[in-house]
C-alpha cells in the first residue's frame, strides 16, 4: 500500500536556501570554471550528500580585473533552513584551493544579458 501525498503539500514543505562559494579561481591552466564542474564537485562532497540543487550554480568574476570567482548556489531545504545552517561557514577543497560556503540572502537580481551576464541598463547587445 502506498501513501499519496498531494503535490501542493510536498512543494509547500520545501523552501530554497541561498548560498555562495568563495575562494575559487575564475580560470586556471585547465580553463574557466563552469557550472557542470561545480555540480560534480558538490555531488562528491560529504557536506552535500543529501543536497538537491534548485538551479544550476551561477559563476561570476568578483571584479573585471580579479582572478577570483564567486559561485551562487541555490538548494532545496526545509522551511527552517536546517540543511543550509549545517553547511554554511564550512570549508572544502576544490583542486588545490580551499573554498568556503557562505550564507546569503535571496537576490532577485539585476537584469542581465543572457550571453555575457553583464548588467543591462536599457537594451541588450
Amino acid at each position: 500500500m502506498s501513501i499519496q501525498i498531494p503535490l501542493k503539500i510536498l512543494v509547500s514543505s520545501k523552501s530554497k536556501s541561498y548560498m555562495k562559494i568563495v575562494g575559487l579561481l575564475y580560470s586556471s591552466k585547465l580553463g574557466v570554471i563552469i557550472s557542470d564542474l561545480i555540480e560534480g564537485i558538490l555531488k562528491d562532497l560529504y557536506l552535500f550528500k543529501d543536497a538537491v540543487l534548485a538551479s544550476k550554480p551561477h559563476i561570476i568574476k568578483v571584479s573585471p580585473k580579479s582572478d577570483k570567482a564567486m559561485v551562487w548556489v541555490d538548494i532545496w531545504d526545509s522551511q527552517s533552513g536546517s540543511y543550509a545552517k549545517n553547511i554554511i561557514n564550512h570549508q572544502f577543497n576544490v583542486r588545490q584551493f580551499i573554498a568556503t560556503m557562505c550564507g546569503t540572502n535571496m537576490n532577485p537580481g539585476v537584469p542581465q544579458c543572457k550571453n555575457c551576464w553583464k548588467c543591462v541598463v536599457a537594451t541588450t547587445h
